[in-house]
């Protein structure tokens, strides 16, 4: 037989070699031309009577398996409107074809009667994720390589769907329920060491083993059949769910499933049915249960909107989707950073990181140095915790160098700059560097809110000068976007986007102007917050019914993290900028200024805001607030606070693709998920938009223009989409 997704090669001792290798791609994953080859390989090996058994292995230097082609996921979900008949039997066909596999096609009858089949092992060379793993456990053995590269886990509760190729029922069965439901639903995954420990593999063996290794156990056991297959089987530590020493592991698990996912992850719910369900049936069952519940999520709008906004876009945005086909690919090796402030010396730790050298500078060499002691005290935490090695740290630190003289980076191939948020220090910078640095190099802002036009006139080079905003903490928010001015030209977007792969971060391009795209959107979600205190809505109402929306933090304990003097800062300025008679005051101003200069909370950092901050103790919020903002005797619903949250947020998200801030649906729901966290179960607030229905979003925000103010009246172009039935994601 020929195949060109793998090749099947037999040695002398009748074993057959499957080796994944799907052409055009860095890494397998289950596509329709793999999945049918894999199934003709199967029948293959089980028809042939001079193949004794088989060993599945990859011919990626990358990994093993990576799951399923999500984007084949999503097309199948969206395009044509395929029926539920449909898209289960889509979903049963990979269950069908592993089962075939550890069968032998016999019937469960047949199997608990003592009969056998070929065996199959797994020689595991890497990332094994999702249907990757799953395909290793339905094979009869597992041997795992001792590379650092090999992970095991099931990734798919992240995007909105749950392990559908037999995951939830073989997990349980083999390293017991508790284990099973932590790994289904986290989506973290495993290294080698703990899977052996589940017994999720049976061997860790070196590298260059793994094949030699499988084909050794094939060849020493010619008849086999799956634990789960025999009539004795009992799951480990519990015979299912009712079993009374596993009934508690489901009571807690549901629990804090919704104390982690506010009831807004309906995959979560479903992996726990899964295995609650399958361990009180046969197996053939519960996988066709597996495959049932898989389907609803498949078929949901919030699983499309999941899978289309935190994969598909997310993997198109790194790869560089907005970057200019022209330019050839640039070579960042050493890139200096202007500041080592917070963002500064975190901007410097994720390009160290990333293997580039780094120049830190500051005005004094003690700041400079604090800035490198940021990379140095996040190492010694990784190394606590078993994730970095001493030698990698120093490795890291060694190309990290801390100076004050400008002339250290003449030889760079990329500055960002990351001084204070003032235009006269920026230009003072801009004009330093560029007096040492070479005339082909690009020069990046981290501004957060100053236009890159404006910052560009004071570079003799605006044609070489573009905005890259990073978000705090640097180390752990993904998101970076990248700002063109006027006269940024295509190199310096390519080199942007290039250094932005290179450190790993997912970017957006939007347009320049104040506040760029995030900044626009979050102080109206906060100050809308801030609004509902001086109305006397309950603080706590607030920030539960922004944590039943999905969101990661209430809006309070977000101004509490930004910052009531940077808000107080902002205002002022912004105040200061427009004029008395062209800023409208609003009850917001006032409250920030009391709790900047009255009050003295200033935000987390100087010591609390609406939230207090106990030494080693958990934070709660300002008993004392209630004395200068009194609760209002009747309190709104629920419902209604969740809804202004809401719309605070989609109202300006709307503007702000309206005005081309954002220039397409993709970056705006990028931008929403991974800048401020805006509730990742909806997709972004442009997918929510299409799922509610523009006509929906704009009935709803001019009702609450009615009630609250213009603030949320809908842009113009939303009303168009409204009237003529349209949506923002065109489908195919």
């Amino acid at each position: 037989m020929s195949y060109e997704a793998l090749s099947l090669d037999i040695d002398s001792d009748g074993i057959a070699l499957i080796t994944l290798d799907l052409p055009g791609q860095s890494m397998n994953v289950w596509n329709q031309q793999l999945m049918q080859e894999f199934e003709k390989a199967v029948d293959q090996v089980l028809a042939d009577d001079k193949i004794n058994g088989a060993v599945v292995t990859s011919g990626k230097e990358s990994g093993f398996l990576a799951g399923a082609d999500l984007r084949m996921l999503g097309d199948s979900a969206s395009v044509g409107e395929p029926t539920t008949k449909e898209v289960f039997e889509g979903a049963w066909n990979m269950n069908r074809m592993f089962r075939k596999m550890e069968t032998g096609g016999k019937t469960a009858k047949e199997l608990f009667n003592g009969a056998t089949t070929k065996p199959f092992a797994a020689a595991i060379n890497g990332l094994a994720l999702g249907g990757g793993l799953e395909v290793c456990l339905a094979c009869h053995y597992r041997v795992a390589s001792d590379s650092p590269k090999v992970q095991l886990g099931f990734p798919e509760a992240l995007v909105g769907l749950l392990p559908g190729a037999g995951g939830t029922q073989r997990t349980p069965r083999l390293a017991g329920i508790q284990n099973a439901l932590m790994l289904c639903t986290s989506g973290r995954p495993l290294k080698a060491e703990a899977a052996l420990a589940q017994n999720l593999i049976h061997e860790i063996v070196p590298h260059a083993d793994i094949v030699a290794k499988a084909k050794e156990w094939v060849k020493a056991n010619p008849k086999v059949r799956q634990p789960w297959d025999e009539k004795k089987f009992k799951f480990p530590g519990g015979q299912g769910a009712m079993d009374p020493r596993v009934v508690p592991i489901f009571a807690g698990s549901a629990a804090m499933a919704q104390v982690q996912t506010w009831h807004n992850m309906p995959q979560i719910e479903k992996i726990l049915s899964c295995v609650y369900e399958g361990s009180i049936v046969p197996f053939e069952t519960g996988l066709r249960l597996e495959s049932k519940y898989f389907t609803t999520l498949l078929m949901s709008d919030q699983s499309r909107n999941m899978i289309r906004t935190l994969f598909i876009n997310k993997q198109a945005a790194e790869k560089g989707a907005a970057r200019p086909k022209t330019v050839d690919k640039t070579t960042i090796n050493k890139v200096a950073v202007l500041g080592a402030g917070m963002m500064g010396a975190g901007i410097a730790y994720v390009t160290a990181r990333a293997g580039i050298e780094v120049v830190l500078l500051d005005r004094e060499i003690d700041y400079a140095e604090k800035g490198k002691d940021y990379t140095r005290k996040l190492n010694e935490k990784a190394i606590s915790k078993g994730k970095l090695t001493k030698e990698k740290s120093e490795e890291m630190l060694s190309r990290l160098k801390a100076t004050t003289k400008y002339n250290d980076i003449k030889d760079v191939d990329m500055v960002i700059e990351a001084v204070f948020e003032d235009p006269g220090i920026k230009a003072d910078v801009i004009k330093q560097t560029e007096a040492v640095l070479g005339a082909d190099k690009i020069f990046a802002s981290n501004t957060s809110t100053l236009p890159i036009t404006g910052l560009a006139k004071n570079s003799e080079r605006p044609a070489q000068f573009i905005g890259i905003h990073f978000f705090s903490p640097v180390d752990k928010m993904p998101l970076v976007e990248i700002i063109p001015g006027d006269e940024s030209n295509d190199l310096a977007l390519a080199t942007a986007l290039d250094y932005v792969k290179k450190i790993k971060k997912t970017p957006i391009v939007v347009k320049d102007t104040r506040g760029f795209y995030t900044n626009r959107v979050v102080p109206p979600y906060i100050n809308e917050a801030m609004l509902m205190v001086t109305e006397g809505v309950n603080p706590a109402l607030i920030e539960n019914s922004s944590r039943l929306l999905g969101m990661p933090v209430g809006p309070l304990a977000l101004c509490d993290e930004t910052s009531q003097e940077l808000g107080y800062r902002i205002s002022t300025a912004t105040r200061a900028e427009l004029g008395e008679e062209s800023y409208p005051i609003t009850p917001v101003d006032h409250l920030l200024k009391k709790f900047v200069l009255d009050l003295e909370r200033k935000g987390r950092k100087s010591g609390g805001g609406f939230y207090e901050y106990p030494d080693g103790g958990k934070k709660h919020l300002w008993k004392g607030l209630v004395e200068h903002y009194p609760l209002a005797e009747e309190q709104p619903s629920t419902e209604d606070v969740q809804e202004r949250l809401m719309y605070a947020q989609l109202v300006p998200a709307a503007q702000c693709y309206h005005d081309g801030v954002v220039f397409d649906p993709e970056s705006a729901d990028l931008g929403a998920i991974f800048g401020w966290g805006f509730a990742p179960w909806t997709g972004g607030p442009m997918s929510h938009i299409d799922t509610i229905g523009a006509d929906e979003f704009v009935r709803t925000a001019e009702k609450l223009a009615q009630q609250h103010g213009p603030r949320f009246s809908p842009p113009s172009s939303f009303r168009d989409m409204a009237e003529k039935g349209e949506k923002l994601y065109k489908v195919a």
